[in-house]
């Protein structure tokens, strides 16, 4: 009686799949990574301890020189809060992402902020992590 299986099991292993599994990957991560923030300008962010969220329907930053954007585009001081009505109009449960580059006087960032409380609209503050 034969009590051996007629398989053998071989103890070499193929490298080459595990390598093109990885090729795919790092293309894959390297394709979305500029997704991350889409409509983010290149400022200095105050460091903080936080978590970051990524549900944004619309993203306002202030740079050094108090020029003021909403998703990458140029709005002026007096008409941000007509643009931003306008951008979140229909939008269920509106959020705003405040980017005040580092140095940003708090008074233009309250500013922001207190048209988001006027119009009942999520604000959060982006920051760099520590």
């Amino acid at each position: 009686m034969n009590l051996r299986g007629r398989n053998k099991v071989s103890p070499e292993f193929s490298m080459s799949s595990m390598t093109d599994i990885v090729f795919l990957l790092l293309v894959f991560f390297l394709l979305t990574s500029p997704a991350i923030t889409p409509d983010a300008l290149d400022l200095i962010l105050p460091k903080a301890k936080g978590k970051t969220s990524n549900k944004q329907n619309l993203s306002v930053s202030i740079t050094k020189d108090l020029d003021f954007y909403v998703n990458k585009e140029r709005v002026s001081e007096r008409g941000i809060e007509a643009y931003i009505n306008k951008e979140l109009e229909g939008v269920e449960e509106p959020t705003i992402i405040l980017r005040a580059e580092e140095g940003v006087p708090i008074e233009n960032a309250v500013k922001i902020m207190d048209i988001a409380n006027r119009n009942r609209y999520k604000i959060v503050l982006a920051v760099r992590p520590n």
